[in-house]
């Protein structure tokens, strides 16, 4: 069955992978345009444009999809049903009315609307979360959904195995809907209950800062949510940031409160209850290392 993909991340890249290897391979791709990124600003591709490359699928970045030009790109395939995942632009008419858009979204919706659902579910200390295929409408997430799976949230997830395994979900339940509509089967789709969502904001830099004045086990669900792709971080007393990449809370009994310490080799972050211990760190313009090795660096 013909279809055309829209996507930006490398959620949406590793779902690309998995469907251009299947019978709904894409006959067209559109992704972002090309970012500044890095200390250095060098242009970078989107990872969905670096994949469709890999793969050998067309490719357009368009200023924005929804322009005539865009427009006329996607018309030009005749699709049977034109796939979205995290693409990170709004759509808007009259693209939506022209296509059967899909909409691939990482959480049970309605909760976790919006651009950061994953990181969200783990900050929130969420036990499950899932998949959504939904369509595509004008508000934020907000259309009717077809499909939906869930997955659980272990204690020890962090971003990196969760996306993973929803990847995998989402990847399952696109295919089973395009195998329907291109069997013939109409799908049915279900209204969300507005009254009961929550958004999942954009992750920013407040968001990324270990205050330890919040309890120990929600500075740990940050730590997990921004890993390995944001990072957590702490400020140090010269006002520089040290990028926590793992930890674990402290066992009871361990000194709350008082901020960054060292206590048998180990580095201790005391919190407000508890304590958070910081197993892997990069220092800023230094490498990642283990909590030793920091240690020894900065006996101070």
């Amino acid at each position: 069955m013909r279809t055309v993909f829209l996507g930006t991340s490398d959620f949406a890249a590793a779902l690309l992978r998995d469907l251009a290897a299947g019978p709904h391979r894409p006959a067209l791709v559109l992704t972002r345009p090309d970012r500044p990124a890095g200390r250095g600003r060098k242009l970078s591709s989107p990872p969905v444009a670096v994949s469709a490359r890999e793969l050998g699928l067309e490719l357009a970045q368009p200023d924005s999809v929804n322009e005539d030009a865009a427009r006329e790109l996607i018309a030009a395939v005749h699709p049977r049903a034109v796939i979205v995942c995290a693409f990170g632009a709004l759509i808007k008419e009259p693209l939506l009315a022209e296509h059967e858009l899909l909409n691939v979204h990482p959480s049970l919706l309605p909760r976790w609307r919006g651009a950061a659902p994953i990181e969200r579910a783990i900050m929130a200390g969420d036990e499950r979360t899932g998949v959504s295929i939904m369509r595509v409408t004008a508000g934020l997430d907000s259309g009717p959904v077809c499909l939906a799976g869930e997955e659980p949230i272990g204690a020890q997830d962090t971003y990196g195995s969760l996306s993973a395994r929803l990847q995998r979900l989402g990847g399952g339940l696109l295919v089973d809907a395009l195998d329907r509509l291109a069997g013939g089967e109409r799908l049915l789709f279900a209204e969300q209950d507005d009254a009961t969502a929550t958004y999942a904001e954009k992750i920013a830099a407040p968001d990324r800062l270990l205050d330890p004045a919040h309890p120990a086990a929600e500075l740990e669900r940050v730590v997990r949510a921004l890993s390995p792709h944001i990072g957590a971080r702490l400020v140090l007393p010269d006002g520089s940031f040290l990028r926590v990449r793992r930890a674990e809370r402290a066992e009871p009994g361990t000194p709350s409160g008082g901020g960054l310490y060292s206590s048998d080799g180990r580095l201790l972050l005391g919190c407000s209850p508890g304590a958070l211990e910081l197993l892997e760190v990069q220092p800023p313009g230094g490498r990642p290392m283990d909590a030793a090795s920091y240690l020894r660096g900065h006996a101070g």
